[in-house]
């Protein structure tokens, strides 16, 4: 079904009278998974916000480059990953995520962020980890992605993933036992 409706999008966009109303058609069905994944990476709405807009002018842009060697879904997604990992190195220097404290308060300060101090814990070590492990930990534990899927966006081998998701488990796990302590 999903592969059916891309297609349809896809010829939509594809036909120049069409154009505009198949690239909402496309904003409109993956705008909320895209958000949420940079959102996850970015904390800020405002910052996640404005990175949305800029992936799907990026996609726009670079629709007529799409081979459908992937799916359109594992495209976009590809894009919104390599995005979010290039705003997160401009940010790096800005960001403080080591003291569990002051990250927990900063999130659970956030307007948008829905959750107990347990979850800010989460959150908190989870931007701890490197950004390639953040993302592979990410996509398995928010969106449950088969490492199949996942290995068709990251470019990385399922065993490599299987041992990143892996690491990541271990470190955060220890993060928030510290923050308990």
């Amino acid at each position: 079904m999903q592969l059916q409706e891309d297609q349809q999008i896809l010829h939509l966009i594809l036909e120049a009278n069409e154009s505009e109303r198949g690239f909402q058609m496309l904003v409109r069905k993956y705008k909320q998974r895209i958000y949420w994944l940079v959102r996850r990476n970015v904390h800020q709405h405002e910052d996640a916000d404005d990175l949305v807009q800029d992936i799907f002018i990026k996609i726009y842009q670079n629709l007529s480059r799409f081979k459908q060697q992937s799916g359109l879904f594992t495209w976009i997604y590809r894009i919104a990953v390599n995005e979010c990992l290039s705003h997160l190195r401009k940010k790096k220097n800005g960001m403080v995520w080591d003291d569990p404290e002051k990250s927990a308060a900063s999130l659970s300060a956030d307007t948008w962020f829905e959750g107990d101090k347990m979850q800010a814990y989460l959150h908190s070590a989870i931007q701890t980890l490197p950004d390639k492990q953040k993302l592979v930990f990410q996509m398995r534990y928010f969106e449950e992605m088969p490492y199949q899927q996942m290995s068709s966006i990251l470019e990385t081998s399922e065993g490599a993933l299987k041992a990143s998701y892996h690491h990541a488990c271990k470190k955060i796990e220890e993060i928030i036992q510290q923050y308990e302590g």
